[in-house]
């Protein structure tokens, strides 16, 4: 008797397999975050990704849903790690992180603290992913950490300023920045001139996208971005889980 289970479509509400773990970080200026870390089952880890969510003060936390989605399916469809936590002040289901609100700056304290774990914890390949405020933590300060670059959705490019995406040149670093055609704040034109001091860095408009990357196309064009960026080799995402076979040649 067949025991397989059939295949379901992979929708926003789906949570895949993943070793799960409530976690704690602990910046150097005296607060405790809330966050988890969501590992791939196999143990295999091919890259990590350390989420930064949008603005505080306009509802972001790390249930994002585009932030909540990638630690939800990438540790099962792409061996990816996900680290994602709630930024100082922040409350969440998880829980509330100490502090206040730190318009970008103190937020500094809060990536590193990040960062710290992910050393402790030896995890391989480190990327950051911002999205809308996420961004200007990640362009101000991710050149402070060892990681193989950044991905940035959604940039506004409010508090970030002109010397800190130039800073992103010529460094090892790898900077991708996937700008919403119709984006509230930034969009693809204005986007190529203000980052055009990074020539090496890695565009991507998405037409039709939008600032919050509402709805399940949007979602999984985002995802594929990533993926396409930490572990290419297992492109395209299955839409399904489990995965449904590819047919033989």
């Amino acid at each position: 008797m067949n025991t397989t289970p059939a295949s379901e479509p992979i929708r926003g509400a789906t949570e895949l397999p993943a070793v799960r773990e409530n976690i704690e970080l602990h910046t150097d200026d005296g607060f405790t975050l809330v966050g988890e870390l969501s590992l791939p089952e196999s143990g295999h880890i091919a890259a990590t990704l350390v989420t930064l969510h949008p603005l505080p003060t306009a509802g972001g936390f790390m249930d994002s849903h585009i932030i909540r989605k990638a630690a939800a399916r990438l540790p099962a469809l792409a061996d990816i790690a996900v680290l994602r936590f709630n930024f100082r002040g922040v409350t969440s289901p998880r829980g509330t992180s100490e502090g206040s609100f730190g318009e970008g700056e103190l937020e500094a304290h809060d990536l590193a603290a990040a960062m710290d774990f992910v050393r402790e914890r030896g995890l391989p390949n480190v990327w950051l992913l911002g999205w809308s405020f996420g961004t200007e933590v990640t362009l101000k300060y991710g050149l402070q950490h060892p990681i193989t670059g950044a991905i940035l959705l959604s940039p506004p490019l409010h508090r970030a300023t002109a010397d800190d995406v130039a800073a992103w040149a010529a460094t090892e670093r790898r900077l991708v920045a996937v700008i919403p055609e119709l984006d509230d704040y930034l969009r693809p034109e204005e986007a190529a001139q203000r980052f055009a001091s990074v020539p090496e860095l890695e565009f991507v408009a998405v037409e039709g996208g939008k600032h919050l990357w509402v709805g399940e196309t949007q979602t999984y064009r985002v995802l594929s971005e990533v993926v396409a960026r930490l572990n290419p080799g297992v492109l395209p995402l299955p839409r399904t889980w489990p995965p449904e076979a590819t047919p033989a040649l």
